[in-house]
């Protein structure tokens, strides 16, 4: 199965053609899930023994598996936080993967690692970070959040002895993405919520510090701030929560995952004032710097205190140390080891397209949202709960209850039309359902909007 065939040669042009016609496409479907059972009874079996071959398990591919999938850079999937790669990216993405190449270490990935370390130079270029700041691409924001967190854990217990047999403690806002409160679980911390899905402010973060315990001012070694909230888009006051970093010597992580594609954007740049105070920063170029899954970035003010905290040890690993193979290993700043070197999408995207259409497109986003926020105040039935953030908007039909939103969403899913999903907002001490719209895709138009809030009648 590793040799060249005939068989090999005409698969690989069928692939390619059906590459070539999904990034060229321009009206495509936005797909919608299937159960698990309605797909096995479609395909059948198609891991046997010997195999049922290339052309019919692509063909199952195409007919039925394909479309059992969600169009993430659907212009009318504006749900969660969407995506909307280029089409360069996506051909870079083949590439990627066509070449074969670990982008562990130098020594084996230095071609990839190259490109990689200039998108990132320009990734952290936007942060305003100081000199020698620098990052590295991850699967993710949870693997990036992670990564900076344990480099906060870790350097914390280095600064006391007395630190390596405590269990840590963060403090963040209930605003802040699922993913802290999942690595705190990793790595055995505590995490304690300042009450606001709001912007946090210094203030209310400087009260909750003093009523801590003795021992719980004693494990706390981080402040996770939110730089574009998933929810509404919101920016805590990332220069107050700086100053009180600094002062109660405490690591500053901003997870800017969703938000940090906005920092390119000179409408809203000014809203991100105290990031570049940061010790690190997450950033995921497949949310909105349009690069394909899977594609986070965490980048650190210091470098060597992730590597102090990531460098993998072991006899078979000696070799990338030696001064014959000496680069920049990307391994030794995050948790992983085995990785492919995903910024490749993103640094071909940018070296084709120039940053200056990046702006362009993020600044659409925001416009998408502004126009989204006009619509909703014009039209009778809907009315915004909250002021349009970044590119996230929260509005209500007004005399829905939570069941009518969730039927509204799948009979719009269902249809093929759109991918619009309720969520939670916290108004004093209750959360009400309502309905979300987050802008990425630049082809999204006026008239999409118009026809998602007209289906709400």
């Amino acid at each position: 199965m590793h040799k060249i065939d005939i068989e090999l040669v005409e698969m690989t042009m069928d692939v390619m053609k059906y590459a070539i016609d999904r990034i060229s496409a321009s009206n495509r479907q936005i797909g919608h899930p299937k159960a698990a059972e309605e797909l096995k009874a479609l395909v059948g079996e198609t891991i046997t023994p010997k195999g049922i071959g290339g052309e019919v398990a692509f063909n199952l591919w195409k007919k039925h598996l394909m479309n059992a999938n969600v169009s993430i850079d659907h212009p009318r999937h504006l749900a969660f936080v969407p995506a909307s790669p280029t089409r360069a990216a996506i051909m870079f993405d083949l590439v990627t993967s066509a070449s074969s190449i670990h982008g562990a270490y130098w020594m084996e990935g230095a071609g990839g690692i190259f490109c990689e370390n200039e998108a990132m130079k320009w990734m952290v270029s936007l942060t305003g970070l100081p000199k020698g700041a620098f990052g590295v691409f991850t699967s993710g924001g949870t693997a990036a959040n992670l990564s900076a967190i344990v480099t906060a854990r870790e350097y914390w217990r280095r600064l006391d002895e007395k630190n390596k047999n405590e269990k840590g403690l963060i403090i963040t806002s209930i605003g802040a993405h699922s993913s802290v409160k999942a690595m705190a679980k990793v790595i055995d911390a505590d995490v304690l919520y300042v009450d606001t899905e709001d912007k946090m402010h210094a203030s209310n973060l400087q009260i909750m510090i003093e009523s801590l315990t003795s021992n719980q001012r004693k494990r706390l070694f981080s402040i996770v701030a939110t730089a574009g909230t998933t929810n509404a888009g919101i920016i805590d006051d990332l220069k107050g929560i700086a100053e009180i970093c600094k002062k109660e010597k405490l690591w500053f992580h901003v997870d800017a995952a969703y938000g940090g594609g906005a920092l390119l954007s000179d409408s809203v740049k000014h809203l991100f004032a105290g990031i570049e105070e940061a010790d690190s920063i997450t950033i995921d170029p497949h949310k909105w710097l349009f690069s394909p899954y899977d594609c986070g970035a965490i980048i650190y003010k210091n470098p060597e205190l992730a590597k102090q905290a990531h460098e993998q040890e072991g006899s078979y690993l000696d070799i990338f140390k030696d001064e014959g193979s000496q680069g920049f290993n990307p391994a030794d700043y995050q948790i992983q080891l085995t990785r492919r070197v995903r910024g490749l999408p993103l640094w071909f995207s940018l070296a084709m397209h120039g940053t200056d259409r990046y702006k362009q497109a993020v600044e659409r986003g925001i416009e998408l949202a502004q126009i989204a926020g006009r619509l909703i105040e014009e039209m009778p039935h809907v009315e915004l709960v909250r002021e349009p953030s970044l590119s996230c908007v929260l509005y209500r039909r007004i005399g829905w209850k939570p069941e009518d939103y969730k039927a509204w969403t799948y009979k719009n899913h269902r249809k093929g039309f759109a991918l619009v999903t309720p969520t939670k907002w916290k108004g004093g001490d209750t959360f009400e359902t309502v309905s979300r719209f987050c802008f990425i895709n630049p082809d999204t138009t006026e008239h999409d909007i118009k026809m998602i809030l007209e289906s709400m009648v």
